[in-house]
């Protein structure tokens, strides 16, 4: 599949801080986009497949005073992501942070799933996140910070989600590694492990006795909104310099 970066006009006057958040078109990567935009950043928009949703985006964040502009690429293709950081660059004067949220989920007990979807999902959540992250460790201007998407189920083992939290598992080794890596190079590396979060991803198939026995788990005994999530994001793109290394659960307590 062939993904071009977004020909659109790109603004000429930029926020000192740059941020790529890929998987922005909706869900938490939305949330994180408009929140980002809200600090004060210049937000690239990434999305893979639904052009008219991460449009809503831009139009969002430039509605609320801000600057987003979009791009388009399959992040598991090295070539397509490494134009989209040029762009980036080009355009707009570098990168600062990258926010990693692009992912999939497919639930199944593992003796049942199909070896082919086990492969889409390590293409787009392990493969996708090496791809990504190899191009920020390359690109992101000191003081910086790479942001990727881990998943609290690593820890809670529950049951179906096996293939999903084998990938994301993956993620953390990846994200604890790198920030190793960087060393000298004042770049935080870290991920988000969200909890049970009223997206779209996560509702998806889901009856309404499953998502209230989720929704009980946390002390705070509700759902995450996407909002929560990207308030964790903005402290570790930002005041959150010595958080580094690390995989920060964002799950309201569930253990």
């Amino acid at each position: 599949m062939r993904s071009d970066v977004d020909p659109d006009p790109w603004p000429t006057e930029n926020p000192t801080r740059v941020a790529l958040v890929t998987g922005a078109s909706g869900g938490i990567g939305r949330a994180v986009a408009e929140r980002l935009a809200a600090d004060g950043m210049t937000v690239a928009v990434h999305y893979a497949g639904r052009r008219d949703r991460a449009q809503d985006v831009v139009d969002a964040v430039t509605a609320g005073g801000g600057q987003a502009v979009l791009v388009n690429a399959d992040v598991a293709d090295e070539h397509e992501v490494a134009t989209v950081f040029d762009r980036i660059e080009q355009e707009l004067g570098g990168i600062d942070v990258v926010v990693h949220t692009a992912g999939i989920m497919l639930l199944s007990p593992v003796e049942e799933l199909d070896l082919d979807e086990f492969d889409t999902m390590h293409r787009t959540n392990v493969r996708g996140t090496f791809v990504v992250a190899r191009e920020a460790a390359r690109r992101v201007r000191r003081g910086g910070a790479i942001i990727n998407f881990s998943t609290s189920v690593v820890k809670l083992a529950l049951p179906s989600y096996g293939a999903y939290a084998a990938t994301k598992g993956a993620v953390d080794a990846l994200t604890m590694i790198l920030a190793k890596e960087m060393r000298g190079r004042d770049v935080t590396v870290n991920a988000v492990a969200p909890g049970p979060t009223a997206t779209p991803l996560f509702l998806e198939g889901k009856s309404q006795e499953v998502i209230d026995r989720m929704a009980s788990l946390p002390p705070l005994e509700r759902l995450g909104e996407p909002g929560d999530v990207a308030e964790a994001v903005s402290f570790q793109a930002g005041a959150g310099r010595w958080v580094n290394g690390q995989v920060v659960y964002v799950n309201g307590g569930v253990a």
